[in-house]
């Protein structure tokens, strides 16, 4: 850490680590408060599973637009900054929503108001995210760092030590304390991060940019006056430039209001013209076939396999009746599975094409569902094993397999990204992702709805499950979109 203190101190610094940490900290410490959520809506609102995974849907709905904070961020400076006044804008939008809804019973038992605070605050948590990204990029292009791979490290360890945190706290709290003070606690972290955020010297970034920039013309302005005809011309038209000097002074007072006042149209003009070009690159590059393909294939993935996490939530609840506590458990085992498949994942399957690592995954995901297919039916109570070890048992795989497709993911976008506009691209891709997993969890309250799956009424639960285990076999069938040479290594 001090190595990559001292790398870094032309940049952002100890400051620069700090905040990279605390961010996907907190990130994964969402759990904490987003368990919460989902007590608040079954126990307080009263909405059915369907409704319940609607809000949900809805409320992170900012994380598939994610190029957008990248396109303004890059675009768009706020008093000649990129960076540290959109994360304090971030932090700002992600911090709010828990004051107001820890502070007002009357907002937080209201579910289009709570709905809407609940998106504004993915909105900020999401902008963050884009945001420290980029910061990292540019933190390792610009002092040359060579371990790039290292911040990527830290940043999942600090998300996976969060998330682990936070399942664990998050369920010891809802057994002890009330919504509202779950609301208020989470507020520390946003406020330390804002705190943070005051510290990120983003000019040091800036000045090192424009000198390296400067240092870059002035060797190109030199190659052309040592080199040049032009240079041969230049003493021939001295006396003519003199002259034209006086002319120019009486033109220049003239003209320096008007300057002045087309100042402001040229810089708005300067932003849409970047936002325009952002834009158009980004289309480009996404109209090769071999960015297209395996992009749908992933969108695919998501949006043909409808997720019912939040009817198996009240499912556990209610059936089964697993409290608060031990759901958070689960959760952090499904943390381990999911740190235990990363594990495996580089250590046998990374040279493996992505087609069967895809194809295998899709399977594994589909025959897992027999343990909920168990657990549903009450099998397990006849052959003597517990609820409580099917569940936990069972979110470690999903969990773990889940991994065995998401790290395809991460490395094929990387290898896809044309040099140029990488960060914006890449979260296009994540996007994309996120908004198949958004449009899956619709599928999931639609098909909740259709099977008349409610608070209570579970009957046709089982039916739901096996129509999502059939599901899984549909992206199997698309996997000629992922480059068949493609492999899970990223060299």
């Amino acid at each position: 850490m001090i190595q990559w203190t001292k790398q870094l101190n032309g940049a952002f610094g100890a400051v620069f680590l700090w905040l990279i940490c605390l961010i996907y900290f907190t990130q994964g410490f969402r759990s904490f408060v987003w368990t919460a959520i989902s007590y608040q809506l079954k126990d307080n609102l009263k909405l059915s599973p369907s409704a319940s995974q609607f809000v949900f849907s809805v409320a992170f709905f900012p994380w598939s637009i994610k190029p957008l904070y990248g396109i303004l961020s890059d675009c768009i400076p706020i008093k000649g900054r990129k960076r540290s006044p959109y994360l304090v804008i971030s932090t700002v939008l992600s911090l709010v929503p828990w004051l107001v809804l820890g502070l007002n019973s009357t907002l937080r038992d209201s579910t289009w108001h709570l709905m809407v605070f609940l998106t504004v605050q993915n909105l900020g948590s999401a902008m963050a995210d884009v945001v420290v990204d980029a910061m990292i990029a540019e933190a390792v292009r610009f002092d040359r760092a060579s371990f790039g791979g290292d911040l990527q490290s830290i940043s999942w360890f600090s998300m996976a030590l969060g998330g682990i945190c936070g399942s664990l706290l998050g369920g010891y709290a809802l057994s002890n304390l009330r919504i509202d003070a779950i609301f208020l606690l989470f507020c520390v972290l946003p406020c330390i991060q804002l705190l943070s955020c005051c510290f990120v010297d983003e000019n040091s970034l800036n000045k090192k940019i424009s000198e390296e920039d400067s240092t870059v013309t002035d060797s190109h302005m030199n190659i052309l006056d040592e080199g040049s005809p032009l240079t041969k011309k230049s003493h021939s038209n001295t006396r003519r430039r003199k002259k034209s000097k006086k002319n120019a002074k009486g033109r220049s007072v003239n003209s320096r209001n008007s300057r002045t006042l087309k100042k402001e149209d040229s810089l708005v003009s300067k932003w849409f013209h970047s936002l325009k070009e952002a834009i158009y690159d980004l289309c480009r590059a996404f109209r090769q076939p071999m960015i297209w393909r395996p992009m749908s294939w992933f969108f695919l993935a998501h949006i043909t396999i409808p997720d019912l996490s939040t009817v198996i939530f009240y499912f556990d609840t209610e059936v089964l009746k697993l409290e608060a506590s031990f759901l958070g458990t689960a959760k952090v085992v499904g943390w381990l599975g999911l740190m235990l498949g990363t594990f495996i994942y580089n250590r046998f399957l990374k040279y493996m094409t992505l087609r069967k690592i895809l194809m295998c995954a899709h399977i594994g995901l589909a025959f897992l569902s027999l343990l909920q297919i168990v657990v549903v039916s009450r099998k397990n109570i006849a052959f003597g094993i517990s609820d409580k070890i099917m569940v936990l048992f069972g979110s470690a795989l999903v969990d773990g397999i889940n991994q065995f497709k998401f790290m395809p993911f991460l490395i094929l976008s990387g290898q896809l990204c044309p040099p140029g506009i990488e960060g914006t691209l890449f979260a296009l891709f994540m996007s994309i992702n996120n908004m198949g997993t958004t449009l899956g969890s619709f599928l999931g309250a639609g098909l909740a709805s259709v099977l008349n799956i409610d608070s209570g009424s579970f009957d046709n639960l089982l039916l739901g499950i096996i129509i999502r285990a059939l599901c899984n076999f549909i992206p199997v069938a698309f996997l000629f979109l992922i480059p068949k040479e493609a492999t899970g290594s990223s060299t």
